[in-house]
């Protein structure tokens, strides 16, 4: 069977060339111009943007992607020695109201007005950067990669403005070169611009971009002709420091208070215009948001994804790398147990066809944890082939340095933990086809036969069809301890398949079927694991969505397992399971100031019992500067002795208070019964200059019953963005 899902890696590596053509938009070109008079950043298209180029008559993406867009969108955009300058004229009805969340930056992207830049420096289709903002002037920022995707977290420094008007409201902005990464002498840039006006209902985009696909979609982009060959970013260099100071009380351990003195620096040093070096000195991360917590009833670890901001910027080349489950590199395991003394890494591109990332991170030792000093690299080399395809090389490194006495406390008796593997993407020029394979090996102090893994799959994403074929093996002694693979020694075969029909009234947009299964085998092709779903799905024309679903489970159980994770009992090795669920979802439309979201499931679980779940979103807006919302979790479940009746809850009301686009308030409570546990997360921030921040973090931690406080902590942190 092994031998089988190999092959099917290498006719997926071996597909044929006729795939692969020129990029869909390339006859869509935007000459951008030169400016020779000072733009100011103010929202007001002034006499500076008439020699400008106009790109308008936007295609309309959604409901229909076979007309102009209705709403005008009007872009133009030009440079100087150190900026790119744009401004998009969004026109609505007279005296139309914009929907906004608030002004929180990052928004989500369905529940704003907003407009957006999606730029490729390289034009190859698959790496760039996102500018925008809803209209309220909040601002959207992030990396993108894998041809669509954007990744919010990444930061830096740009400037814009956002002004209204009985019947439009218009964006403007600065953005440094020195932002950007870009290579010298490139002269066509990917480009492409997204409006979502959200009272009519309509996402349109200036080239034409199938429904079926996001308006990120680079391989849809048109071309950003230079007149001249963009600047030299000059030298950029980049140091920011900061200095924090905090306490923290346990009163569980029934500890004194603890003070925090701590100053440290980060620094941003371009090498040149596409490749840049991270340099941290004594990190902190305190300011980054909490994440979002879950009822835990799953049998393997869970997953919460990288939030601190050095690791972001290229961060896809190394965490990406690899599939969901499968890995290799998982930038959360650095620092986990040990604080990060040091660290180095080196990403970016080397030319249009290669791109390199280098990471070097060192923690210091702690003995009370009995965690040594550790050592961790990572390489990412990746190669571009064809269109839009790539290969990639990942080698990742831990090790243990220093204290290697076996008595010592603090030693690993694994002191080392390697990872290589090889990855091919497959993405053609019109996005139809895309695909993944992936080999990897684990080195550690014991060698085994059993340390592999291959995993791929193959996706068709037409208008009306999508069908995925994927499939995985993950030997019994493959070991990541860097990375993320909560289960080992499997075969898993995943076939799934949907069907799109597109209406043409003024109440439904489309329907849509969905039929996926996965199956989990041993070596010896064991059936253990078994999910197969089916979905139902309506899109309202008014963006609300309602989807109705029903599966069946099986599962043999490999270790034994509690079914609540409440410590009770424990399910035997070996025992077999069935059951049948049904499910709802609905999420109402965006375009009104209260919002909600409702989510079902009722069905069977393991030992013949069965569970219950209902969870909702509710939120409320005052526009632009309030956003409440509350989210909440129940599970009941009934089992045979000793479990009986359990009920868990989960609920998590939030307020995001924003006073301008530089200042926000966030609040964010959750009560988790599973974990016994409230938490209360309160966090002030100040953005005084671009990309230059003032924190002031609270936390709180309780037992439910009675209400004893279990630890508390208070942080307040500066930071400075300093240009060289």
């Amino acid at each position: 069977m092994k031998k089988y899902l190999f092959q099917f890696i290498i006719i997926l590596i071996t597909l044929p060339t006729a795939l692969f053509s020129q990029k869909k938009n390339a006859a869509f070109k935007y000459h951008i111009k030169k400016s020779e008079i000072g733009i100011v950043i103010d929202g007001v298209e002034d006499s500076a943007w008439q020699k400008a180029e106009l790109a308008s008559d936007f295609f309309m993406m959604l409901p229909n992607d076979t007309s102009k867009a209705n709403v005008r969108t009007d872009v133009r955009m030009t440079f100087d020695d150190k900026h790119i300058y744009i401004i998009a004229i969004c026109y609505h009805k007279p005296n139309q109201p914009y929907m906004v969340e608030s002004l929180k930056r990052d928004f989500a992207f369905g529940k704003n007005d907003n407009f957006l830049l999606f730029m490729d420096p390289f034009d190859d289709q698959t790496n760039g950067f996102s500018f925008g903002s809803n209209a309220a002037g909040a601002q959207w920022d992030g990396t993108m990669y894998e041809g669509a995707r954007v990744d919010l977290n990444w930061d830096n420094k740009w400037s814009s403005k956002v002004k209204n008007y009985p019947d439009k409201w218009v964006w403007e902005a600065s953005i440094p070169f020195k932002t950007i990464r870009y290579k010298q002498g490139i002269k066509s840039w990917g480009v492409n611009f997204s409006r979502l006006d959200i009272t009519v209902a309509e996402k349109s985009t200036w080239t034409p971009i199938p429904r079926q696909f996001s308006t990120s979609a680079l391989a849809y982009s048109g071309s950003l002709i230079w007149e001249d060959d963009p600047p030299e970013a000059g030298r950029n260099v980049s140091i920011i420091p900061y200095v924090l100071a905090g306490g923290s009380m346990d009163h569980e351990q029934h500890q004194p208070t603890t003070y925090r003195k701590q100053i440290g620096v980060d620094a941003k040093i371009a090498v040149n215009s596409a490749l840049n070096l991270d340099l941290t000195v004594n990190p902190d991360f305190s300011q980054v948001e909490i994440d979002r917590q879950v009822t835990n009833l799953d049998r393997f670890e869970l997953f919460f994804p990288e939030k601190r901001q050095f690791f972001l910027e290229n961060g896809d080349q190394f965490s990406n790398f690899g599939y969901a489950t499968i890995r290799p590199f998982f930038s959360r395991r650095i620092g986990l147990n040990a604080p990060i003394q040091v660290g180095a890494r080196l990403s970016g591109k080397i030319n249009k066809d290669w791109r390199l990332g280098l990471l070097n991170m060192q923690t210091d030792r702690v003995v009370s944890k009995l965690t040594p000093s550790q050592n961790y690299t990572v390489l990412a080399l990746q190669r571009r082939v064809f269109a839009r395809s790539n290969v990639g090389l990942l080698f990742v490194n831990r090790d243990q340095i220093l204290h290697r006495d076996e008595k010592d406390p603090a030693y690993f008796s694994n002191p080392y933990n390697r990872n290589l593997g090889v990855e091919y993407n497959l993405a053609s020029p019109n996005n139809l086809w895309t695909g993944k394979a992936v080999v990897l090996k684990s080195f550690s102090k014991s060698t085994s036969k059993e340390d592999w893994v291959h995993a791929a799959n193959l996706q068709y994403n037409s208008r009306k069809w999508t069908f995925n074929w994927q499939q995985e093996y993950v030997g019994r002694q493959y070991n990541a301890e860097v990375g993320y693979v909560p289960r080992k020694d499997y075969i898993k075969l995943s076939p799934a398949a949907s069907w799109t029909f597109f209406n043409r009234n003024k109440k439904i947009t489309s329907q849509s079927i969905k039929l996926f299964t996965y199956n989990y085998y041993t070596d010896q092709l064991k059936l253990t694991d078994n999910t197969t779903y089916m979905s139902y799905t309506l899109n309202l024309r008014n963006q609300a969505t309602f989807t109705q679903w029903v599966s069946y489970d099986y599962v043999k159980l490999l270790q034994p397992f509690d079914p609540t994770n409440f410590g009770k009992d424990t399910l035997s090795i070996g025992s077999k399971h069935r059951w049948n669920a049904v499910g709802t979802e609905f999420t109402s439309k965006p375009q009104q100031l209260f919002t909600y979201a409702i989510a079902t499931r009722f069905g069977g679980y393991y030992a013949h019992g069965s569970r219950s779940f209902i969870s909702t979103d509710f939120g409320y807006r005052l526009q632009p500067y309030l956003s409440a919302a509350i989210s909440t979790s129940y599970n009941h479940i009934i089992l045979p002795q000793p479990w009986n009746k359990n009920t868990f809850w989960l609920v998590g009301p939030r307020i995001d208070v924003t006073f301008t686009n530089t200042l926000f308030f966030t609040t964010f409570i959750q009560y988790n019964n599973q974990q016994k546990n409230i938490n209360i997360n309160t966090r002030f921030q100040w953005r005084y200059k671009p990309a230059s921040d003032l924190f002031l973090v609270y936390t709180d931690n309780y037992y439910p019953y009675p209400f004893n406080v279990k630890n508390r902590a208070l942080v307040l942190k500066f930071n400075y963005w300093w240009n060289l």
